[in-house]
């Protein structure tokens, strides 16, 4: 009996040093993770110091994506035979100098990827690595300030395609008007003087002409994560064939190191290159008419690639 009072006393005693200790072990916590917020405040408002410094601020990260792979006599699809292949980057770079009175902004943006698909039951089909993503466009934006939000602004901007078709069509943009930054990181052009001058070997289909270019911009990193959008629009005074906008947007998140993972994807509306491409894929054997601008169907262009990411 007295053996068994003894254990219980001792079981008890042992649960309320336990239950102590895990209450102590709480609060000591607690005062660890107020200490740990109150340094990364620390670090946040010194970052905000040092972002606030005139100069230039340098940056870029990008998305490496691909796969490979392997089939023999897989039945159950159309090719059982075959090796097959993507390969994909995109690559985002900036360099921002913001001064008391000026600023000067420029960026560039490169998504290119590649397919592969060899049907090993057809020795005479294409087993080449081919264009698949081929998007280019750098900008740069100078801008005057009036008042901390506001400045009169010009900017140049060009868009095209390298691995295939280069400059045809190219796209640049030079013109004259104001930019708003409403909040940090975020700027928005609006250019009612703007030339959008085409370069292209097919001059019936594509041509330069005035219209108001506006451009919004908003590239950011937020401990881990790195983002950008970027949506370029330009409105034709002429007609509204020769209006076109296009939309990037780049996310990445860093999850050792520099590396993560990361997602891009692209939106397109562009009427030019859409007739374009009726016109290189028409039939003059065929009893439809020729394509043109109000016969053809301006689909929406999309893309998008997800891997690996690095931010530099």
């Amino acid at each position: 009996m007295k053996k068994t009072l003894l254990l219980l006393t001792f079981f008890i005693g042992l649960m309320n040093v336990t239950a102590q200790t895990l209450e102590e072990l709480k609060a000591t916590l607690s005062i660890q993770k107020d200490s740990l917020k109150a340094a990364q405040n620390r670090v946040d408002a010194t970052q905000n110091k040092i972002d606030a410094i005139p100069g230039w601020k340098k940056g870029a990260f990008g998305t490496i994506g691909g796969s490979i792979s392997n089939f023999s006599n897989w039945y159950a699809q159309k090719s059982p035979n075959n090796r097959s292949g993507n390969l994909g980057f995109t690559i985002n770079a900036f360099a921002n100098l913001n001064t008391e009175h000026f600023f000067w902004r420029n960026a560039g943006n490169m998504n290119l990827s590649w397919v592969k698909f060899d049907d090993k039951d057809k020795p005479n089909d294409n087993t080449k690595w081919r264009e698949a993503t081929d998007v280019f466009n750098i900008s740069s934006l100078y801008g005057q300030k009036l008042s901390e939000k506001f400045a009169l602004s010009g900017l140049g901007e060009y868009r095209t395609t390298i691995l295939n078709n280069f400059n045809n069509p190219g796209y640049l943009d030079i013109g004259v008007g104001a930019t708003w930054t409403p909040i940090k990181d975020l700027v928005v052009v609006v250019h009612p003087l703007n030339y959008n001058l085409v370069f292209s070997k097919t001059d019936a289909i594509f041509q330069s002409s005035y219209g108001t270019k506006i451009l919004v911009d908003y590239t950011r990193q937020i401990k881990d994560i790195s983002f950008k959008t970027n949506l370029s629009m330009f409105q034709s005074y002429k007609t509204s064939n020769l209006s076109n906008w296009t939309w990037n947007n780049s996310f990445g998140y860093t999850l050792w190191n520099m590396i993560g993972v990361g997602f891009d994807f692209g939106l397109r509306n562009n009427k030019q290159e859409a007739l374009k491409y009726y016109v290189d894929n028409y039939d003059p054997l065929s009893t439809n008419p020729v394509p043109t601008f109000e016969s053809i169907n301006n689909k929406l262009q999309t893309y998008w690639v997800v891997g690996l990411s690095y931010k530099f």
